[in-house]
């Protein structure tokens, strides 16, 4: 298959998904909540004292969450619900909304990572390199390494896709010449024409002895595979998992998903960007018009951060003890050169497991540091205060802050909500396109010619 696609068809894919599984977890989540309300309710009627306990627990609650250092746009929600239906809204913060909820995920991945980030060094002289060509930007830098670890890398080749298919046609390229192993992350994953290319060449090389390696989120394939795919693949000699498996049971965890799409070939090339693995992303299928997204290609020493990133996921995910591992194989010091002036390139990655925000602060800072303009393409616009504030002040300091949103939603409802930013933005300045052709996945942020995001975050 190559640029020129076959006709773009509407139907759904032929392969047995997960939407019924899904929709019968859902119900069976709610059913559960209601009935907990319900006997609560129920022994409120019954024991009169119990409304008394439930009232000053309420208020502590109320002040317990008004004190915390979250944003205001996720206190006010949870303080309205808890004052308006205090049975309710306790057992939804006591599931959804504390840290202590997801403590026993939070100490796996800190595990983890105590293994793997220091394989992650910032190189010395980089960022001070940095900091004589573009000092705000250096700070971005700097805040990356000490907060999240991820270190900013030279010496390595980026290269651009303004589509997802051209993406995905480079990606095949150079899925052939792997040699020695295979990581794909992805959000979604679809067993239709677009990943039959790939899926043919990770069979081949796992023949070929080549280490494949396939993860995916369960929410985001459930539309498009059940978990018989993870036997296919495993048939063909790919091994697979699946991050946070959906399941009808209160699990606080199943809240957050990998939103990651990420490809690493032997260390040495790495892809990552919007595009999922799915007929939507490469105009097999048009279901919200004409797809438009983007996509990056790393070559050279920043691929080492993505490669750090996956083997997280990979073992936090299914709860394997990483104490015995050699992951030094995976990180090899490639003989890669450059070409010309490459720039600086800063991997990361974010967790809704801490209390930083590290990809909204990225965002504020680029935001911050502005002085002539900033662009950015996103498919859901959903800020917090801190955010818009950023937006509004950089718009009036005369930077040319410009923000496109689809023209053509694929999920209504955060649509509306995009749009309920569009007057508290415009007000201030801020110019807002919507992308009319079709519907737009690109996620990317551009800012004075020194600077540019572009990857998974919203």
């Amino acid at each position: 298959m190559d640029d020129k696609q076959t006709k773009p068809v509407e139907e759904g894919t032929r392969v047995r998904n997960s939407t019924v599984r899904l929709i019968i977890s859902l119900l069976l989540l709610v059913v559960q909540v209601v009935i907990i309300f319900l006997l609560v309710n129920k022994l409120q009627e019954k024991v009169v004292w119990i409304s008394v306990v439930l009232a000053i627990i309420s208020v502590c609650t109320v002040l317990y969450v008004y004190g915390g250092d979250e944003n205001a746009a996720i206190k006010m929600p949870w303080i309205i619900l808890i004052m308006a239906l205090p049975v309710l809204g306790i057992v939804l913060y006591l599931l959804l909304g504390t840290r202590n909820a997801t403590k026993k995920m939070r100490k796996r991945y800190e595990a983890i990572d105590r293994r793997l980030l220091p394989a992650l060094r910032q190189e010395d002289g980089v960022i001070e390199h940095l900091r004589e060509q573009d000092p705000a930007t250096a700070g971005i830098s700097n805040y990356l390494w000490k907060t999240a670890h991820y270190p900013t890398w030279e010496n390595t080749d980026v290269t651009y896709y303004d589509d997802g298919l051209t993406g995905l046609n480079a990606q095949v390229e150079d899925l052939e010449t792997a040699e020695h192993f295979i990581f794909m992350e992805y959000h979604a994953i679809e067993d239709a024409q677009s990943f039959e290319r790939v899926k043919k060449i990770l069979a081949r090389k796992a023949k070929e002895g080549v280490d494949v390696r396939l993860f995916y989120d369960d929410m985001g394939s459930a539309g498009f595979i059940d978990h018989d795919f993870m036997e296919r693949m495993e048939a063909l000699g790919i091994q697979c998992r699946v991050f946070n498996p959906i399941n009808p049971f209160l699990n606080v965890f199943m809240n957050n998903r990998d939103h990651r799409k990420i490809t690493v070939i032997d260390g040495r090339v790495g892809f990552t960007g919007g595009y999922n693995l799915a007929n939507e992303y490469f105009h097999l299928t048009s279901p919200f018009g004409f797809w438009k997204d983007t996509g990056v290609r790393l070559e050279g020493d920043a691929v080492r951060s993505l490669t750090i990133t996956f083997l997280e996921n990979w073992y936090a995910a299914a709860g394997e003890e990483a104490e015995d591992k050699d992951f030094e194989i995976f990180l090899p010091r490639t003989n890669h050169i450059a070409k010309g002036s490459a720039g600086f390139v800063t991997p990361y990655a974010d967790s809704p497991l801490d209390k930083e925000r590290v990809g909204e602060n990225v965002y504020m800072s680029m935001l911050n540091k502005a002085a002539r303009y900033c662009y950015i393409v996103t498919p859901y616009l959903l800020v917090t205060d801190e955010l818009a504030r950023a937006f509004a002040l950089a718009a009036k300091r005369g930077v040319d802050v410009r923000l496109i949103t689809p023209g053509i939603p694929d999920k209504k409802f955060i649509y509306k909500m995009t749009r309920s930013y569009y007057h508290q933005l415009t007000k201030h300045g801020v110019r807002i396109y919507e992308y009319s052709p079709g519907f737009c996945h690109a996620k990317m942020c551009v800012t004075d010619d020194e600077a540019a995001v572009v990857g998974t975050i919203n």
